[in-house]
């Protein structure tokens, strides 16, 4: 029977720090054309303000398996709907602490993302990366997967184009948001 993407196995794996995003903390982002559900095209190297830009491997679709049979067990695998849910349920909370925008990154379509967004009622974009192109030019973290290159779940705090915090590895995915609020309230504001 297909998992259901929006909730989380209660013995989720925890993906292991090793190091692969500290390259980004200070690191000005490289200014590549992301298209957007809405849209638009961005560059997060061009963005003004505070943004928060959160990577994922793929969104979940209701009734349909990952994309391996052992997709639940891949630490860094299963999540991202509840990730893309908790944004979605504190963004008054994020936007009432100083973040201008905040969008979801991942390597699907943008017509596979648009699904996701209007089904999740996501009130923010997602970037679409299908040939990683910023993907490999800021160097973010990778695995791969029945045949496909899928980012690693990593959360960036973007002040005016550079990188000034990182959350990585994201664990759990439903708390991402919380993790961030709770850092904004603190040392981050």
């Amino acid at each position: 029977m297909p998992s259901n993407p929006d909730v989380l196995p209660a013995d989720l794996p925890v993906p292991a720090d090793d190091g692969a995003a500290d390259h980004l903390r200070g690191m000005r982002l490289p200014d590549v054309a992301l298209t957007a559900t809405d849209g638009r095209t961005i560059s997060l190297a061009k963005l003004s303000g505070r943004t928060i830009a959160y990577a994922y491997p793929r969104t979940g679709e209701p009734g349909r398996p990952g994309l391996t049979p052992d997709w639940d067990a891949i630490p860094g695998a299963r999540g991202c709907t509840p990730q893309a849910c908790d944004f979605r349920d504190r963004h008054a909370e994020l936007k009432a602490h100083g973040v201008a925008q905040i969008y979801g990154l991942s390597t699907q379509t943008s017509a596979y993302q648009r699904e996701a967004a209007e089904r999740l009622r996501l009130p923010f974009p997602l970037l679409s990366d299908p040939h990683r192109a910023f993907a490999m030019a800021a160097r973010l973290p990778v695995f791969e997967v029945g045949g496909q290159v899928l980012l690693r779940w990593l959360t960036l705090v973007i002040d005016d184009g550079v990188v000034t915090h990182l959350f990585h590895p994201v664990f759990p995915p439903d708390q991402s948001a919380r993790q961030v609020l709770d850092w904004l309230g603190g040392t981050g504001a």
